[in-house]
């Protein structure tokens, strides 16, 4: 854990802190321009003011980076413990086919991945989630998934600055 003090030092914030919004160390490059943050609710502020200001293409890319859940890619470390904590990485079968077969139809029906800040909900909740939001019209689903990317970032965040 580090203190929003030695945040504040750090002469280069994207070395420490590029991965926090996945694939995309813009975000963290142009949070760094909000420096000295008050406090840990300053800086996942100034992330999420990034994301939800960037362009549309931005945005659409940043949502396009995350990886499906459950699914076979390969995670960052953060993807990993997060659908780890999730119980996503001990699926029955049956289960992992109705990740599969929603992943397919959500991304088929948007053009991007399910996106679900997964920390602290188990399998069942996101299930439901994902039941739910496929129905969404395209705006929608596009505001929302933009908003659990924003909670990702905040609990990324959470979990390497101290208060």
């Amino acid at each position: 854990m580090m203190d929003i003090g030695a945040v504040n030092a750090l002469a280069n914030l994207v070395n420490d802190f590029a991965d926090i919004a996945e694939h995309a160390p813009w975000v963290a490059e142009q949070a760094a321009s909000y420096r000295p943050f008050t406090d840990r609710a300053a800086m996942i502020e100034a992330f999420q003011q990034v994301i939800l200001e960037a362009k549309e293409e931005k945005q659409l890319a940043l949502i396009r980076a995350h990886p499906d859940l459950a699914g076979k890619a390969k995670l960052t470390q953060d993807s990993q413990a997060e659908q780890k904590g999730a119980g996503l990485d001990t699926l029955s079968s049956d289960e992992l086919t109705r990740f599969t077969s929603l992943n397919d139809s959500y991304k088929a029906r948007f053009g991007f991945p399910f996106i679900f800040a997964v920390k602290g909900a188990d399998k069942f909740a996101i299930l439901e989630s994902f039941e739910q939001r496929i129905n969404n019209d395209q705006d929608k689903e596009f505001i929302t998934a933009l908003k659990m990317v924003c909670k990702i970032v905040e609990f990324r965040l959470q979990d390497r600055i101290s208060l």
